[in-house]
């Protein structure tokens, strides 16, 4: 008992990042769980950083000063964040307790704080100024290549930023992906725009296996954008494009999937795409299927979404 009065929150995470469990994780939840984990520990609360507190004696209304503090960073309204920050300490905490190093988590009975669903979607003419002003400087086209494919193929940017030229099969224009968050398979056809922007970067920049790899200072690295270096190129570029600072990166999923929606695509095969399981009350149990989705992407473009190039 005297050790597990002794272990702090740093420890909890700690021990939590050696876990099975963690390392199990896809690279992607490995990479965001450690993020916002290391966002907690480095949460002064109280007059004290976080991880350096007791966990076992940690109160409620302590935890619940944390997550404020996630919720509000920077003067800005950050609750879906601070979600994310406090879904991830929950996870490590509850280890800690599998495996006796403490006894109680306070993270699991603190009060979220409610917000309304992001629905911002970019205008065509929007994605076209972005893309044309990424894909002007060599700095920014691997950020420029992940934009588009998250676009066109309505996926999330942790799964486009950490693609392999392995994934695609460059005879049948195929991509093949695993989905990070649910696990779900799709297969994704590349129209002749993308088939091309492929092409072009495995003749470029093949040496190395990720489609869309770090560029610093105008050299190709072998390593893949991480979150917050992808968000902060993306913003360079949304600035010298003059778009409006409202638009998020993240957006692209949620815009490619509203112009299949306003396209007429049935939602069976927009769901082949983007790789949801439950679309609430029709056809819960359809699979994606590369005829399906491709169905959806020849409707999509016929419609005019889709090709920007």
């Amino acid at each position: 008992m005297e050790v597990m009065r002794n272990i702090t929150v740093q420890n909890v995470a700690r021990d939590y990042f050696g876990s099975l469990a963690y390392r199990n994780l896809s690279d992607v939840s490995k990479q965001s769980y450690a993020y916002n984990i290391e966002t907690a520990l480095n949460t002064r609360v109280e007059g004290q950083l976080l991880g350096y507190m007791k966990a076992n004696t940690l109160r409620i209304p302590t935890a619940q000063k944390a997550y404020h503090r996630w919720a509000e960073r920077k003067g800005k309204k950050t609750i879906p964040f601070a979600n994310h920050v406090k879904a991830s300490m929950n996870k490590a905490f509850n280890h800690a307790i599998q495996v006796g190093l403490i006894e109680n988590n306070p993270f699991s009975k603190i009060t979220l704080l409610s917000h309304n669903p992001r629905k911002k979607v970019w205008q065509g003419d929007q994605v076209r100024k972005f893309l044309q002003t990424a894909y002007d400087k060599f700095e920014y086209r691997s950020v420029g290549v992940i934009f588009h494919l998250m676009y066109v193929w309505c996926q999330r940017p942790g799964d486009i930023r950490l693609l392999t030229f392995d994934q695609y099969d460059f005879d049948k224009k195929v991509l093949t992906l695993q989905q990070s968050k649910r696990r779900a398979e799709v297969y994704l056809p590349a129209n002749d725009e993308i088939h091309k922007i492929l092409v072009q970067q495995k003749e470029d920049i093949g040496f190395q296996k990720y489609v869309a790899p770090k560029i610093i200072r105008g050299e190709v690295t072998s390593e893949p954008y991480c979150k917050i270096t992808l968000g902060t190129k993306a913003r360079k570029i949304r600035e010298e494009a003059g778009l409006p600072s409202d638009l998020w990166i993240m957006d692209m999923r949620r815009t490619g999937t509203t112009e299949m929606v306003e396209a007429g695509v049935p939602i069976g095969q927009i769901m082949s795409v983007t790789g949801h399981a439950n679309p609430q009350s029709l056809k819960p149990y359809m699979k994606n299927t590369l005829t399906s989705a491709t169905e959806a992407c020849r409707l999509r473009l016929k419609a005019g979404g889709g090709g920007i190039l």
